[in-house]
């Protein structure tokens, strides 16, 4: 036996997306509402193009780097000179311990050496004693504490329970703080009435030491009450 089952008919129902709704419903809405709704959704991008917009033209207008100058070659000028002048230096508590003096001082900024003509300097120690020196020209670095003594250049110095010595040379280099003096040129040194000429010197004053280069002439005063 067979049995049959019959369903009732269901209506149909329509299926929408919803894609035609909102075109329906935007057509009906007013203009301003339209396109206040075409602004939101456009707004992102807007202001996405904006940004973009507003950095390039940062990046075009901002200050570049300047592009680097070419290396000047070291200027052999002197920046700046002194005619007829006198330099004193002074220690901290107020001393004279350096006066230079001389026709004309000319200084250059590259090496920061000076050259002086007609170049006269007095230095004077802790102790007080003086050293004197002279010559056509100096060549020195910037603070005077050492130079090359050129052209009838002449440097005393006094020693404690001794005569003071004097040493002459076309060329002698005097280091003023540390008290010392050398020429490889030929020298005459006077102590008192002694006399040496040497081809050549090296003077240590705190060491006490006089170092003459060989051949050394020399002419000795007898001493007194044995002539």
């Amino acid at each position: 036996m067979s049995v049959e089952l019959h369903l009732p008919d269901l209506p149909e129902v329509p299926i929408s997306l919803g894609g035609a709704d909102r075109k329906r419903v935007r057509a009906d809405m007013p203009w301003h509402l339209r396109a206040r709704a075409a602004i939101a959704a456009y707004l992102p991008l807007l202001l996405m193009t904006v940004l973009a917009l507003a950095t390039w033209w940062l990046v075009k207008n901002s200050p570049r780097p300047p592009a680097p100058s070419a290396a000047r070659p070291a200027s052999t000028a002197p920046d700046y000179t002194m005619t007829r002048f006198s330099l004193e230096r002074f220690d901290p508590a107020g001393r004279l311990k350096l006066r230079i003096e001389g026709e004309q001082l000319r200084h250059f900024p590259e090496t920061d050496r000076i050259e002086i003509e007609g170049a006269v300097i007095r230095a004077v120690a802790p102790d007080g004693r003086v050293t004197l020196a002279h010559a056509q020209r100096a060549v020195g670095n910037g603070d005077g504490s050492e130079v090359q003594l050129l052209g009838g250049a002449e440097v005393s110095s006094e020693r404690e329970g001794a005569s003071t010595l004097v040493m002459r040379s076309e060329f002698l280099h005097a280091f003023f703080v540390i008290e010392r003096v050398s020429s490889h040129l030929p020298v005459q040194v006077q102590m008192g009435s002694n006399e040496m000429n040497a081809s050549g010197l090296d003077y240590d004053h705190g060491a006490r030491r006089l170092e003459l280069r060989g051949p050394v002439r020399a002419t000795l005063a007898a001493p007194a009450g044995k002539r």
